[in-house]
C-alpha cells in the first residue's frame, strides 16, 4: 500500500508539473502570437540598418539600433563587448559573360563575388573555361590542364538529402576552398555553382578561405539557371571564353561589437542561459533569414518574460553576434571573454537557420543525463511544432563554448525553403513570414523558461 500511495504521488507531482508548465507555454506562446514585437524589429532592422557586413558603416549602424533596442524592451544590463572584424567591399556590380567562337555567340551571367576575393584587373579577365565536377576532377586534370584557366565548379545540391542543411554541408567547401585550390594549379578565376537548389537567377554570395600568402584568385558564385547554361555551352565548345570583372577588395580590419542585453535572475544570478543569433548579415539583401529572424527570435526574450509577469531564476543573456558571415570573431571574442571571466553557462541557443515553421530543437549536451533531462520537455514543446529535441545542436558563435562545459541548443525550423534564399538579394524582409517568425520565437522563449525552471 505505501508502495501505492508513492507511486501515486509521484504520478501526481508529474502530472501537476507538467500541467503548470503547459498554463506557463500557453502564457508564453500567446504572448508572442498575439503582443510580441518580432515582426515589427525585423522589419526595423533590415530596412533601417538593411545589409549590414561586417565592417561596414550599416553594420556600425545596426549595433546601436540593436544597444538602443535591448533598452527598451526593458533590459536589466545592456552592454558592448568589442572585437576587431575584417571590412571587405564587393564595389559596383560584378559582370560576366561566355563566348563561343564555335557557335559565334556570347551569353551573359548572373554572378556575384564570394567574400575575400580579390578584383580582377580593371578591364575585366578574360580566359578559357574548365569546368569540374569535384576536387578529383581537379586534380586530374593537374597543372598543365588547368594554369591560365578559369575554373568551374559544377556541383550540385543532393536532391535526396531531407534536410537541406547536409546539401549544402556537401557543397560549400567548393566555395570555401575552391579558389585556394585552383590556385594552386595556375588558375587565374573561379566560378562556384551558388549553393542552393532553386533554379533562378539569383547568385547566392559567401565567404571563401583567405589566402594570406598572396596566391589569392578572383571567384565569384554563378547563379542556378546560368550556371546551367555555362556548363552546356562548354559541352559544346571546350574552348569557349569566359570574361569577368569584379572590383572587390579587402580594407583594414574595423572595430566593431557584440550586442548583450540581459535579465538577471532572482536566484541564481551567477547562472547564465544565453541565446543569441549573429547581427552581420551579407550585402546583396538585408539579411532577413540569415540571420536577422534569430536577432529578433532571442531579443524579445527581454521583453516578453516582463510582460507575462514571468521572473527567470537564473540570468537570461541576449547575444547579438557580430561577424559569423566571414570570420566568427564576435564568436571568438566572447568565448575568450567567457573563459577570462569564468562565467557560468548552463547553456546556450543560437537561432540562424532562418525565420521558418518550427521543426526541433538540437542540442549538444555535455553528458547524456542533461540530453535526456531535455528530451523529457518534447510533450511540452510538441503543441508549437517542435517534433523532437535530438542529438546535435550549437551554431557558429557559440561553438567554442562547449569546451567551457556548455551545453549548445540550436533551433531548427523548417529548412527547405532556406537555401533558396541564403546569401542572396532575396533575402529580405518581404520573404519572412509573421506567423512563421513569432511561432519559432515562441519556441525559443518555451524552452529558455523550461532550462530556467528546472536547469539542466
Amino acid at each position: 500500500m505505501n508502495k501505492l500511495i508513492f507511486i501515486t504521488l509521484l504520478f501526481s507531482l508529474n502530472y501537476f508539473g507538467q500541467n503548470a508548465d503547459s498554463i506557463m507555454i500557453k502564457k508564453i506562446t500567446d504572448y508572442y502570437l498575439s503582443e510580441s514585437q518580432c515582426y515589427e524589429n525585423l522589419r526595423e532592422l533590415t530596412t533601417l540598418a538593411g545589409p549590414r557586413l561586417s565592417g561596414s558603416p550599416i553594420a556600425a549602424k545596426s549595433v546601436d539600433w540593436t544597444f538602443n533596442k535591448m533598452k527598451k524592451m526593458g533590459a536589466d544590463t545592456v552592454f558592448l563587448q568589442p572585437c576587431k572584424v575584417p571590412h571587405w567591399v564587393r564595389g559596383s556590380k560584378e559582370t560576366c559573360s561566355v563566348f563561343s567562337k564555335k557557335k559565334q555567340k556570347r551569353i551573359s551571367l548572373d554572378v556575384c563575388a564570394l567574400g575575400f576575393s580579390i578584383a580582377t584587373p580593371a578591364n575585366g579577365l578574360t580566359s578559357r573555361l574548365v569546368v569540374v565536377s569535384s576536387f578529383d576532377d581537379l586534380e586530374k586534370l593537374g597543372k598543365e590542364k588547368i594554369s591560365g584557366k578559369i575554373v568551374y565548379y559544377n556541383v550540385a545540391f543532393n536532391p535526396k538529402n531531407i534536410r537541406t542543411g547536409a546539401s549544402y554541408g556537401e557543397t560549400v567547401k567548393y566555395r570555401w576552398e575552391g579558389a585556394y585550390r585552383a590556385s594552386q594549379l595556375g588558375a587565374v578565376g573561379v566560378i562556384v555553382r551558388s549553393m542552393s537548389s532553386v533554379k533562378d537567377d539569383f547568385p547566392h554570395t559567401g565567404t571563401m578561405k583567405l589566402d594570406t600568402n598572396g596566391r589569392q584568385i578572383p571567384a565569384c558564385a554563378v547563379s542556378l539557371v546560368d550556371g546551367d547554361a555555362l556548363a552546356e555551352l562548354f559541352k559544346s565548345d571546350p574552348d569557349a571564353e569566359v570574361t569577368l570583372k569584379m572590383n572587390c577588395k579587402l580594407l583594414p580590419d574595423e572595430d566593431s561589437y557584440n550586442v548583450i542585453g540581459e535579465i538577471r535572475g532572482s536566484e541564481f544570478p551567477e547562472e547564465i542561459i544565453l541565446a543569441g543569433g549573429h547581427l552581420d548579415a551579407w550585402d546583396l539583401g538585408t539579411g532577413a533569414h540569415d540571420d536577422g529572424a534569430g536577432i529578433v527570435h532571442t531579443m524579445e526574450l527581454l521583453r516578453s518574460f516582463k510582460q507575462i509577469g514571468y521572473k527567470p531564476r537564473r540570468t537570461i543573456r541576449v547575444v547579438a553576434f557580430m561577424n559569423e558571415e566571414n570570420g566568427g570573431r564576435g564568436g571568438d571574442a566572447y568565448a575568450a571573454t567567457s573563459l577570462k571571466n569564468n562565467w557560468k553557462h548552463i547553456a546556450a541557443l543560437e537561432s540562424d537557420a532562418g525565420g521558418f515553421t518550427p521543426r526541433s530543437f538540437g542540442m549538444s549536451a555535455v553528458n547524456s543525463s542533461n540530453l535526456l533531462n531535455a528530451k523529457k520537455w518534447s510533450s511540452l514543446l510538441f503543441p508549437l511544432g517542435i517534433m523532437a529535441i535530438h542529438e546535435g545542436g550549437g551554431g557558429a558563435d557559440i561553438d567554442d563554448l562547449k569546451s567551457q562545459g556548455v551545453n549548445l541548443f540550436s533551433y531548427n525550423p523548417d529548412s527547405q525553403r532556406y537555401f533558396d534564399l541564403h546569401h542572396t538579394a532575396n533575402d529580405k524582409f518581404e520573404n519572412v513570414n509573421k506567423r512563421e517568425l513569432e511561432l519559432g520565437a515562441a519556441c525559443i522563449a518555451s524552452l529558455v523558461y523550461l532550462i530556467d525552471k528546472y536547469g539542466l
